[in-house]
């Protein structure tokens, strides 16, 4: 079976961090677990390091943000899958990192992802909104579609080969990212038809028509990075395609 490193960026995230380290520690796959804290002044730290599990690596220093600090470990990952798991996130049930092994083991996929939900900050077994992602197809990106990223792990050679993510894109790098691999380099998919990320809600791009507006002039740039032209109703579609989230619920395990 492939190897998997979880990398978890975290920054003042006393409230949540300990949750999340005990989802990656229940895993029954096993799994390198890399945390990456940007300086945290809260009790982060004191918990990550007094928990009882190990983590396989833990480094706190200032950093640019989120995704440089997801970048930093990726570069210290080595397992041949690398998946990232927000400090506010936890898996859905302890064999979500079972079905990825098994989903790059039983084909030649490039990258997987699966489904998520939405749950309350301080009640994570109620649900708000359920993120179907369905089958992937190249084409789907030009009606505003995209897998959710805490669900999407990616072999550290396609990292290697085309790069990390781009810090000048700010919220959308994420979703630069997919474009690049999936779109542009049309990377081998697998979607994994399971509830794979518990996801608390909030999310700055989300929280005024200010952010909205912002992240959709992000987007657009990371379709022109990459050489790729939306339609004219791609971008459009992108948030109008989520309004179905807050209505689906997922099925009962």
């Amino acid at each position: 079976m492939p190897k998997i490193s979880i990398i978890t960026v975290s920054y003042n995230a006393a409230e949540t961090i300990g949750d999340c380290l005990e989802s990656v520690a229940s895993q029954t796959e096993r799994v390198e677990h890399i945390l990456i804290d940007g300086g945290s002044t809260d009790n982060t730290l004191l918990i990550a390091e007094g928990a009882p599990y190990t983590l396989s690596a833990l480094v706190s220093e200032p950093d640019n943000g989120v995704y440089d600090a997801m970048n930093k470990g990726i570069r210290i990952a080595s397992g041949d899958i690398i998946g990232i798991l927000n400090a506010d996130d936890i898996y859905y049930d302890k064999e979500s990192v079972a079905r990825v092994a098994e989903a790059f083991e039983s084909s030649d996929a490039d990258v997987c992802y699966a489904d998520l939900v939405y749950v309350e900050q301080h009640d994570i077994g109620r649900v708000t909104r359920y993120w179907k992602s369905g089958s992937f197809a190249p084409g789907k990106f030009y009606s505003g579609w995209m897998p959710p990223h805490p669900t999407f792990f990616v072999r550290r050679a396609l990292y290697e080969k085309y790069g990390l993510f781009r810090l000048d894109l700010g919220s959308a790098a994420d979703y630069e990212l997919m474009l690049r691999l999936l779109v542009k380099h049309q990377a081998k998919a697998a979607y994994i038809p399971e509830l794979l990320v518990r996801m608390r809600a909030g999310g700055v791009s989300n929280t005024s028509l200010n952010n909205r507006l912002a992240e959709n002039r992000m987007d657009r740039r990371a379709w022109e990075v990459n050489g790729l032209r939306p339609y004219p109703w791609t971008l459009f579609m992108k948030p109008v395609r989520k309004l179905g989230q807050w209505f689906m619920r997922p099925p009962s395990r």
